[in-house]
């Protein structure tokens, strides 16, 4: 009977050459690439936290577009001004049956006495009131956040049918927000939409 000799037990160095270890070219690659993964990564974190810092910012920003559409919906649904009125202001402030909304890039002030925004009687720099370090709004630790960073842009424009007709019952309202983020980058937000002379 004839024995089969395993010839990795018979010889010890073919064994040794199977269980070598990594080359050094092999570990410089592959530190290599585990490094430019990392620093990708730290990149993505870098950025998540720059939209972060920023997002209260954009709410602001959306807020105040939101603000300033719903003052020009509700003066036209109370009847408080004329369709006339819901229309840019060429020059300086409005006759009494006129265009009321200012035009280009206003700072964020309260409404005056017209109760409307973006017209030529807002007075007063707005602030938003944000709750304290307890969380409760209304306490004495309120924060008061200026909106000087803020500029409005009310743009109400009039709509054409397919034919370049002007239709007199419907304008278009664009209103942007520009404003600049905590790492100084200008953005702005734009909020467009329409408003008919009828409810």
């Amino acid at each position: 009977m004839a024995t089969s000799i395993n010839r990795r037990s018979a010889n010890p160095r073919i064994g040794k050459r199977a269980q070598r270890g990594f080359s050094l070219i092999e570990v410089m690659i592959s530190m290599v690439i585990l490094t430019v993964g990392l620093i990708s990564l730290l990149g993505v974190f870098g950025l998540a936290m720059a939209s972060t810092q920023t997002s209260q910012q954009d709410m602001i920003a959306k807020q105040l577009a939101n603000e300033a559409l719903e003052s020009i919906v509700t003066a036209r649904n109370t009847s408080q001004i004329g369709w006339d009125a819901i229309q840019n202001i060429s020059g300086s402030c409005p006759s009494a049956s006129g265009p009321i909304f200012m035009s280009g890039v206003q700072p964020i002030y309260l409404a005056g006495a017209d109760g409307i925004i973006g017209t030529c009687d807002d007075a007063n720099a707005q602030t938003l009131q944000s709750p304290g370090p307890d969380g409760i709004f209304g306490n004495s630790d309120d924060v008061s956040i200026p909106l000087s960073n803020f500029q409005r842009t009310i743009d109400i424009l009039p709509v054409v049918d397919s034919n370049h007709n002007v239709i007199s019952s419907v304008r278009a309202i664009n209103i942007t927000i520009q404003y600049s983020t905590t790492t100084r980058l200008p953005k702005s937000y734009v909020l467009s939409s329409f408003i008919s002379q009828y409810q």
